[in-house]
């Protein structure tokens, strides 16, 4: 598989990675562990060289599994973690103060089996916590050769740059797909004059976008998507124009709808390395092949073009998670 280079300063990847989150978490209950440590090593077979997990997914299990999975072939892949995102009592508590990424590295560390992480994410910004104490804890991590890069995740412009000011960042991770564009307007400029590489979660939109999910879906119990407004039935009847319209590509294409949604991303910039998930060996096959899907430079302007003439109704968070994406 292709290789991409994450920026000026991170690591040399797989063109996409592999999100493992919803292998343990955030989609109901977790998948029997043997299953998918099979589906992790298939995608390595497959060319995929980077992982994507975090502290709070489960919390632990997600960073368990990865870690059993990932150790026989540790020196051959790029690893991504995160921590900011503590559970207390069951519910997301943000926490970046310096001593608790201390302690959460070093769990990270252990639950990964491993002497060092590729690339370190402050899950959230953490308001309570200037971003500047965060830079000096994670240039201190990477002097001690526990991390080797260092990134964040849903950051703002005014947070990367002060970051970026203390201790470069390796990459930004932030949702992005053909139905929530926002990061081309502020973010993509600064990444691109900084030199950071540009992470996608959701490449899919929460898997709307795979033409699957139909306006009548019930979500099973634990699925977070319950929660999110986007999948309100209204609004799914709304964006279904989306869906229609990237079917219309996929049968030009002789592609999926899936094929074509990670292909657009891959278009955008040479830096950006989405990380779809999956739970399926068909659709992590299915995820891959669109590796091979090319839009020319006419096409490509004129899809985006008619992108930002359908409207996309439907908020990404709400409540208390809606105020978690800092300036």
């Amino acid at each position: 598989m292709e290789k991409r280079k994450l920026g000026e300063r991170g690591p040399i990847v797989s063109v996409m990675g592999l999100g493992c989150m919803g292998m343990s978490h955030g989609y109901g209950p977790a998948s029997p562990e043997d299953d998918m440590v099979r589906l992790i090593h298939h995608a390595f077979d497959l060319g995929v060289t980077f992982f994507d997990t975090a502290e709070c997914y489960g919390p632990y299990e997600n960073e368990l599994l990865a870690g059993k999975a990932l150790k026989p072939i540790r020196d051959k892949v790029v690893i991504a973690t995160k921590c900011g995102i503590q559970i207390q009592n069951g519910v997301q508590k943000l926490d970046a103060r310096p001593e608790v990424i201390r302690r959460s590295i070093e769990g990270s560390l252990l639950r990964l089996q491993t002497d060092y992480i590729d690339l370190y994410y402050l899950h959230r910004v953490d308001p309570k916590v200037p971003i500047e104490e965060v830079a000096w804890v994670m240039q201190d991590l990477m002097s001690q050769g526990k991390i080797r890069g260092w990134g964040l995740s849903e950051a703002g412009v005014k947070t990367i740059s002060r970051a970026q000011a203390v201790c470069p960042l390796a990459a930004v991770q932030s949702e992005y797909s053909m139905m929530w564009r926002e990061p081309e307007k502020n973010i993509f400029p600064l990444l691109e004059k900084e030199g950071i590489g540009f992470v996608p979660f959701s490449p899919l939109g929460k898997g709307f976008l795979t033409g699957k999910i139909r306006p009548d879906v019930q979500f099973g119990t634990g699925d977070f998507r319950l929660n999110v407004p986007r999948f309100d039935r209204a609004n799914l009847v709304a964006n279904m124009q989306l869906v229609d319209f990237i079917e219309e590509l996929a049968a030009d294409k002789s592609k999926t709808p899936s094929q074509i949604a990670l292909a657009w991303v891959l278009a955008q910039k040479k830096w950006i390395v989405p990380i779809p998930g999956t739970r399926r060996i068909d659709r992590l096959e299915e995820n891959l092949g669109a590796v091979s899907v090319e839009f020319t430079p006419d096409e490509l302007a004129e899809l985006n073009l008619h992108l930002s003439d359908i409207p996309v109704q439907g908020d990404r968070y709400k409540g208390e998670y809606a105020k978690r994406v800092a300036e």
